[in-house]
């Protein structure tokens, strides 16, 4: 844990090393002069002592009375005074800066010209305020300029009147009243000794205390969790102890914020505590964007569609991936990087990507646009390409289809979004397409008689759809009669279709066999003779059937009268009465 705090602090450390927080004293490199006319960067830099902006100014004055060198704080200072005077005046400077400035120094201006949208003069700018028990006093700076040298702000006359009144109201309370001597003496890396032994005890202490309060609070997260859902409480409830830990660690932070030594401490202190506080939440956020989607995975059987899952773990995705996106902002911000820069590095960095990432977004709208317009969903059947299958996943990327042969196929979205795609699940019927052949000796009236039947069969079926349902005599073809029969079965689910379909050949097959025909098969033998019924005595009672239907004029060709047709409406049995199915449902029906 120490080990792991080292390391945090080491990249806090360099973080704000890096962003104007650190001790160097080196300027920056002058900028090039273009033209022959000096630019603007190269006279922010022409002042030695980084006083051409607002906030070097401010960083400048507190480094130096930071290394309690006063004469060179002086000179940060609008003030004629003598340099006793004026090195006191610092230093009561410091001390109000230190206990009662209320700023943001990493948001003050860069600009040689300050802030122009503060609602102040041009040459005048505001770094926050002291409050008193009495009043509120706002710490200025003016820009001047001296002589032929270029302007640079500095602490304002009217200011600097201010500091002893705002000083006896303060009060001249300091920690080192409570501290031994040798320890407020005795300097390591500019900083007295105290606050190394302060850091170094606060600091394991605080993860301490981080640690203990996360374990504590772990029995009301997972009851927590656990009634939101129910089967993963278990495994995400630990995952929500670090985020919390951080919190917990960024409140310490907070805390001994308040009690620094110096504006520099305060404002380190604070700065860690809001970027430790960001990622917490951040982290935080991410764990229960994780509870949301395994809540919504466990409701997936009960009332949420498939496609709300797949469209949710999408968006799950892209929410990680904003949040992280916002956290890097609010910690850059914070820590006082040019965001301007950066965001123009991004643009710049962000063409860039799109070109070489061209497949990739590709892939990214094909999914979105998959999971938008749902024109396949998870757990659906359908045919992609050369590939028939079950939707598993629709990922940012590509989509993954379980084929019959069980292996998994991974199409790339881009490709699918352009795919003719073909989705059996969402059919609300199944075509039944059949041709049925009759061998050569078939005579013409068992031939009707066959037609006939088949067609009463179909109006009669409950699971088949009256109104499209169509028996054609369709073709002579070698040494037979073709018959092709039309339906759609009422049935969406394929199992439950093909059970359909059997009990329908199955009834076919009765007709033929009751007209005294049969079903003719491909074979080899040649017929040189006019071969009789198999059935003589059944293909002359279809015929007798047939001729009663002649003498009545109800000879149904080209098919049956409308109103025979509505008689014919789902009066059929189904499951048949010997269907061990049928038994059972009379037995669960007697039960209840």
């Amino acid at each position: 844990m120490v080990k792991r705090a080292l390391r945090v602090g080491l990249v806090i450390l360099s973080l704000f090393a890096e962003t104007g927080y650190a001790t160097e004293k080196s300027g920056p490199l002058p900028a090039p002069v273009q033209g022959g006319q000096p630019s603007t960067q190269e006279v922010i830099l022409d002042d030695p002592l980084g006083r051409s902006t607002p906030q070097g100014t401010v960083l400048g004055f507190m480094k130096a009375v930071n290394r309690e060198d006063y004469e060179r704080a002086v000179e940060y200072l609008d003030t004629k005074q003598p340099t006793k005077r004026a090195q006191q005046l610092a230093r009561d400077l410091q001390f109000i800066l230190d206990r009662g400035l209320s700023a943001s120094l990493p948001n003050l201006s860069k600009k040689p010209e300050g802030s122009l949208d503060d609602m102040l003069p041009p040459n005048r700018e505001k770094i926050g305020d002291v409050k008193t028990k009495s009043a509120s006093y706002d710490i200025m700076l003016d820009r001047v300029q001296k002589g032929d040298n270029p302007p640079i702000w500095l602490f304002s006359s009217q200011t600097l009147r201010q500091v002893p009144e705002i000083y006896e109201e303060l009060g001249d309370y300091r920690a080192e009243r409570y501290i031994p001597e040798p320890l407020i003496e005795t300097r390591l890396l500019g900083y007295p000794v105290w606050h190394w032994i302060a850091l170094i005890l606060g600091l394991p202490l605080s993860l301490l205390v981080a640690s203990i309060i996360s374990r504590a609070l772990l029995p009301l997260i997972r009851m927590l969790i656990r009634r939101f859902t129910k089967r993963d409480a278990e495994r995400l409830a630990p995952r929500m102890k670090s985020p919390i830990r951080i919190l917990v660690l960024a409140l310490a932070f907070h805390i001994y914020s308040l009690f620094s030594y110096s504006l520099t401490d305060r404002l380190f202190w604070s700065t860690v505590a809001v970027t430790l506080a960001t990622i917490g939440i951040a982290w935080l956020c991410l764990r229960l964007i994780d509870v949301v989607v395994s809540r919504m995975k466990e409701r997936r059987q009960e009332t949420v569609p498939s496609g709300r899952i797949a469209m949710t773990r999408l968006i799950s995705k892209l929410s990680k991936g904003l949040i992280v996106v916002v956290t890097a902002v609010i910690v850059f911000y914070s820590a006082g990087i040019n965001f301007t820069a950066v965001l123009t590095g991004l643009g710049i960095g962000g063409i860039a990507i799109a070109f070489a990432a061209q497949k990739t977004l590709e892939n990214l709208f094909g999914g979105i646009m998959i999971i938008s317009d749902q024109p396949i969903r998870i757990g659906d059947f359908c045919r992609v390409g050369d590939y028939q299958g079950v939707v598993e996943d629709i990922g940012l990327r590509s989509t993954r289809l379980r084929t019959l042969n069980r292996t998994v196929v991974f199409v790339p979205n881009g490709q699918l979004a352009t795919m003719s795609l073909e989705n059996f699940t969402m059919r609300d019927k199944i075509l039944l397409n059949h041709r049925i052949q009759l061998g050569s000796e078939t005579l013409p009236d068992q031939l009707r008689y066959v037609i006939a039947e088949i067609r009463r069969m179909l109006y009669g079926h409950p699971k088949v759809e009256t109104r499209s349902a169509w028996v054609r005599f369709t073709g002579l073809k070698d040494s037979s009669f073709e018959i092709e029969v039309f339906a759609y079965v009422l049935e969406s689910v394929f199992e439950t279709f093909l059970e359909v379909q059997e009990d329908l050949l199955l009834r076919i097959v009765d007709i033929v066999e009751a007209s005294g025909s049969r079903l003719a098969f491909p074979s080899q033998t040649m017929d040189v003779s006019r071969d009789t019924a198999l059935d003589r005595k059944k293909g002359q009672e279809a015929m007798e059937v047939v001729k009663t239907w002649r003498e009545q004029g109800e000879m149904p060709f080209p098919n049956f009268a409308p109103g025979k047709i509505a008689e014919m409406d789902n009066k059929l049995d189904y499951p048949t009465p010997d269907s061990a199915l049928r038994k059972s449902r009379q037995t669960d029906r007697r039960d209840d």
